[in-house]
This record gives structure tokens, C-alpha cells and sequence, in this order.
């Protein structure tokens, strides 16, 4: 569904990705660990067209993503939900979730209000509330919530479980894995490496701005590198 080929692409003057290549088949639910600066987040981010790539390819179910805008790549379905969540706090919950249909764009709706309510019933109980007074972890889930609107065919997930209580983020990352289990494809930064494994079935660990290890999740969680680097610190350090 995703062939990223020797992408390269700079960030506030600084080269931040310097010849990935990765890939993710529909159905997957992919993982991309490292450590803080390594490039992960500017990865998303030129996927999705916020970030211009300076060398490499992007296509995205055959289609090159070259040249196409950010809100362009949102309505052919590959959509983000950004680090810090950004969701509008003088609007409703319900508001910040009608917002997502924008991305439709004469394509069939997969996500109606009823079964994003089914995923999450704390937006249902607040849809009236302003989004802006929600806890940190609800604010996630409409962050979400509002992407799916949108019917996403690929789901970019930058950092879902940052700032939250361990509660919150494991039921932010069981409501992923169900989403996965309904046929979504995800592509997950997650600054938790323990539970990005746990959760996903491959993983790329980018350092750098460049790929230096790719397999199962379920391997990689056992590899000597990644457990001295990333599963031997507390939870949370492993990050952007």
C-alpha cells in the first residue's frame, strides 16, 4: 500500500531523513522506533505533504504522492493524527469530529459517528462539550476520532500514547489494534518501543534519519540491540 524509497527531506535546515526506504502492506499495523532527533515524526510528516521532500519517492497504492499537497493526500485516505493531537478547543467534540468528513471528498464514508462512539463512549457522553476541557487522553481519542471521519485507507499515528497516564494509553492502543483487526492500515510512531512492539506486526527502527533495522515486531523484541537501547529504559524514554 506504502513504497518509500530513499526518501530524503530536511526539517528546519537540518537533513533529517537521509535515504529511507520502507514499505507497509494493506493490513498491517507498522511501527517506527529510535530515539529523540532520529527523524520519525518528519517521516509522517512528508508522507502526509507537510514536510517537502528533497530526493526519493512516496507512492502510495501505486500513485506517486510527488507534487500533491497535504490536503490532496488526505482525500485519497491517507490520513495523520499529529503529534500534540491539534484538535480544536473552542469546538465541540462533536464539531472537531464533523471536521474530519472534510478529507471525504466524494468518497464513500467507512467511519460513521455510531461506531466512532462505539470505539470510543467518552465522545459520546461529551459530544457537546468543548473539546478543549477534555483530558489529555480523551483528547487523543477525538484526535483519532476526527481522522477516521475522514475514511482513512492508510492511518499515520504520530506518538498517540505521549503525555498520557499508562491507563489511557493502553486503552488508546487497544482501540488501534481493534481498528487493525477491522481491516485499517496503520503506521504508528509510538515513543513507547515496549508497547509499539507488543502492538504491531513489523517495525523499523530509524536512527539518524536512516533506517538501521527492520523485521518482526515479535523478533525485534527479543534483539540483544534493541532490548540494551530501547526495552531496557523505563517506558517513555524511547522517543521522537
Amino acid at each position: 500500500m506504502l513504497e518509500i524509497s530513499d526518501l530524503a527531506a530536511a526539517y528546519s535546515g537540518i537533513r533529517a531523513l537521509k535515504g529511507v526506504s520502507l514499505n507497509v502492506a494493506q493490513g498491517e499495523m507498522v511501527a517506527l522506533i529510535g530515539p529523540n532527533g532520529a527523524g520519525k515524526s518528519t517521516l509522517l510528516n512528508t508522507i502526509s505533504g507537510l514536510v517537502r521532500k528533497s530526493a526519493g519517492s512516496i507512492r502510495f497504492e501505486g500513485r506517486d504522492l510527488a507534487g500533491m499537497s497535504a490536503y490532496q493526500i488526505s482525500r485519497i485516505g491517507l490520513l495523520q493524527v499529529p503529534e500534540g493531537r491539534q484538535i480544536l478547543g473552542d469546538l465541540s467534540v462533536q464539531e472537531n469530529l464533523q471536521l474530519g468528513t472534510t478529507a471525504l471528498h466524494h468518497r464513500a464514508t467507512t467511519h460513521t459517528l455510531e461506531r466512532i462512539h462505539d470505539l470510543f463512549p467518552i465522545l459520546a457522553e461529551r459530544r457537546d462539550q468543548r473539546a478543549g476541557s477534555l483530558s489529555g487522553g480523551q483528547q487523543q481519542m477525538l484526535a483519532i476520532g476526527r481522522a477516521l471521519m475522514g475514511a482513512p485507507r492508510l492511518l499515520l499515528l504520530d506518538e498517540p500514547s505521549l503525555g498520557l497516564s499508562p491507563l489511557m494509553a493502553h486503552q488508546v492502543l487497544t482501540a488501534l489494534r481493534r481498528l487493525n483487526a477491522e481491516g485499517l492500515t496503520i503506521l504508528l510512531v509510538e515513543q513507547n518501543a515496549r508497547q509499539a512492539l507488543k502492538s504491531t506486526h513489523r517495525a523499523y527502527l530509524i536512527e539518524q534519519g536512516l533506517v538501521v533495522k527492520e523485521g518482526r515486531s515479535d523478533e525485534l523484541s527479543q534483539d540483544s540491540g534493541v532490548i540494551a537501547h530501547y526495552l531496557g529504559q523505563a517506558a517513555g524514554a524511547a522517543s521522537h
